[in-house]
């Protein structure tokens, strides 16, 4: 089992990486999913990613207090606007757009309504 849960582990920081540049593919919850599954697995990768100048800060808020940095509130906020703007312009259909924008507003909220680091 522990090479699966370090195998998980990895494919999620491998996704984590792929979503700092690409909207819409989440960063901050890949890097909680891996260090659960590194907890499981692997505690040297489990110290490596928790101590990560770069990945560990965002871990240790939600670990803390359930809290996103103003930070990435605002970058996800430009994102979201980003990619639905793209959507517009592409001239997406309105159903679409309309699933987009209920996704993407629930998605806002629940960044938005959790403590500021």
């Amino acid at each position: 089992m522990r090479y699966i849960w370090t195998s998980v582990g990895l494919i999620c920081v491998g996704l984590a990486l792929l979503g700092i540049p690409l909207p819409l593919l989440p960063t901050v919850p890949f890097l909680l999913l891996a260090a659960f599954c590194f907890a499981r697995g692997s505690k040297r990768l489990h110290v490596w990613l928790t101590t990560h100048p770069k990945l560990g800060p965002p871990i240790e808020d939600w670990n803390q207090s359930g809290a996103i940095h103003t930070k990435a509130k605002l970058l996800a906020t430009l994102s979201v606007v980003l990619v639905f703007g793209v959507s517009l312009v592409f001239g997406v259909p309105n159903h679409v757009l309309a699933i987009q924008a209920v996704t993407l507003g629930l998605v806002m909220l629940f960044i938005w309504t959790r403590p500021s680091q």
